[in-house]
């Protein structure tokens, strides 16, 4: 056989350069799998042999997570920055409400209102709790704004005191009753099983959201995980019940219309319009539901992919947990699979976020003016069944924006989609108006002021907040309260 060969390569001297370069490859592909072989044993090495601290239970302080894992916790350490920006919005603090003052009459009677910020890195959830206006003064004057579900997305102290006192329980508390529990910042423990690293959920409501459509967590895959450790947060949620039990609103589907239907058969609804009167219903930030609906993740892309890109040091691969926009390193984002400049991909995107801002900049106008026309018209003897119709669309309208303009990225993670509920929202928008200006002409009333809204400040002096009073209440309590809290905190060894 091997003579045949050497003869066959004697006279066509082409096989013989065939099967050298069939080798070459496969040695080259036999060094890439050693190469990964090694790499792969080198992280198992960092991972199971050169453990400096034992972490057993659920330990909610990042910092001794950092001892075992310092290359991840070097990237965490990163949300605390402040200094990246894209053309809309970025890490760094930003009042929406000074930028965009007519969202001030659409949430007039809720406590966005009063104040609501650009979202900052991890780092900071318990510090914007305690600072936002949205939580009150929670002292001897001025009962508890929030109840003590708002923490449950801030801190991994909150599996942590679910452990300790059952989950049911802890919803029921006040938010400023578990102030010196709540203490340390997202991290670590929100999204890590600490004895094998794998990623798990550890907030109950999205369990028990899958299970409610007949689905188990447990059957996730490996990429899904890396979507769904995001998902425990970046949804649409509400507060069930007097015992305000945080639950997902997905048992008749994900989409805004499901998500509404839900609501509307279970008769739910956030706040009464202070000046409409309507019932009104407030997005959370639903960032999953979009993002499914999106190209990425229809092509199996999962949150981490962009948002915790790959890092390599001395054979070491991991995820860099600095979690935020994609632009921050486009290099190590969207170019690992888009083969275009970094230019080209930040327009693309640009294009996407101005069209869909175009939308909403419409919304907040004319919305804002359809609550305006519902005053006018109560104040001038307008009925409930006159109303009715005009305060369902309202409702609707509302529900459409926020759902578009809550979610974190929404114009981006799923551009037709976000562009889409958008219309809706406008159409609804101005079909108030439309069904308003019937009950208006009915108690003739001919035409209705508006009123300045230019500025942040017109704006809830408009809708009957003192701003001054809110704020300089808040900065006392935050000065008397919170050193408390974090003093009693240290003490007990719940925060380092």
């Amino acid at each position: 056989m091997f003579k045949k060969l050497s003869e066959a390569i004697r006279r066509k001297p082409i096989i013989g350069w065939g099967i050298l370069g069939a080798v070459m490859v496969c040695v080259f592909l036999l060094g890439l799998l050693a190469a990964s072989v090694t790499e792969r044993r080198a992280e198992i090495a960092t991972l199971y042999n050169n453990v400096k601290v034992k972490i057993t239970g659920i330990e909610p302080r990042n910092e001794i997570w950092g001892e075992n894992f310092p290359r991840e916790y070097d990237t965490w350490k990163k949300t605390a920055e402040t200094d990246f920006r894209s053309k809309h919005l970025g890490n760094a603090p930003e009042d929406v409400l000074a930028e965009r003052p007519e969202m001030v009459v659409l949430w007039a009677g809720y406590a966005f209102s009063r104040d609501y910020a650009a979202p900052r890195g991890h780092a900071y959830t318990i510090e914007d709790m305690r600072s936002t206006l949205r939580t009150g003064t929670p002292d001897a004057d001025t009962p508890d704004m929030q109840p003590g579900t708002c923490w449950t997305c801030k801190s991994p102290d909150v599996p942590r005191v679910m452990h300790e006192q059952g989950i049911a329980e802890f919803y029921k508390h006040k938010w400023s009753e578990l102030g010196t529990e709540i203490v340390n910042p997202l991290g670590c423990a929100d999204c890590h099983d600490p004895e094998t690293m794998n990623l798990t959920i550890t907030r109950p409501a999205l369990i028990e959201a899958f299970e409610r459509q007949g689905k188990s967590v447990a059957d996730a895959t490996p990429q899904e995980m890396r979507t769904l450790v995001c998902a425990q947060c970046h949804v649409e949620y509400y507060f069930k019940g007097d015992g305000k039990y945080l639950t997902f609103p997905w048992d008749k589907g994900q989409t805004v219309e499901e998500i509404e239907t839900y609501y509307d058969q279970t008769e739910f609804s956030d706040w009464t319009h202070a000046l409409s009167r309507a019932p009104m219903l407030k997005a959370q930030h639903p960032d999953y539901e979009l993002f499914q609906l999106g190209p990425h993740a229809q092509r199996g892309l999962g949150c981490a992919d962009c948002h915790m890109p790959y890092m390599s040091e001395g054979g070491i691969k991991y995820s860099n947990h600095q979690v935020m926009s994609p632009f921050k390193n486009i290099s190590s984002t969207c170019q690992t699979c888009h083969r275009d400049s970094e230019e080209n991909l930040r327009k693309y995107v640009y294009d996407y976020q101005d069209k869909a801002l175009e939308i909403r900049d419409r919304i907040e106008t004319e919305l804002s003016k359809a609550h305006i026309m519902a005053k006018s018209a109560w104040d001038n003897g307008a009925s409930e069944s006159e109303m009715k119709e005009s305060l369902r669309l309202l409702r609707q309208a509302q529900w459409r924006w926020d759902f578009a303009v809550a979610s974190h990225g929404g114009s981006f993670h799923a551009p037709v989609e976000t562009q889409r509920i958008l219309a809706h929202s406008l159409d609804k928008s101005l079909q108030a108006q439309l069904a308003l200006q019937k009950v208006l002409y009915t108690h003739n009333v001919k035409e209705v002021s508006m009123p300045d809204l230019s500025t942040k400040d017109k704006a809830q002096a408009y809708i009957g907040l003192d701003m001054e009073k809110i704020t300089k209440d808040k900065e006392r309590w935050k000065e008397a309260v919170v050193p408390q809290w974090v003093a009693k905190a240290k003490n007990e060894g719940k925060l380092l």
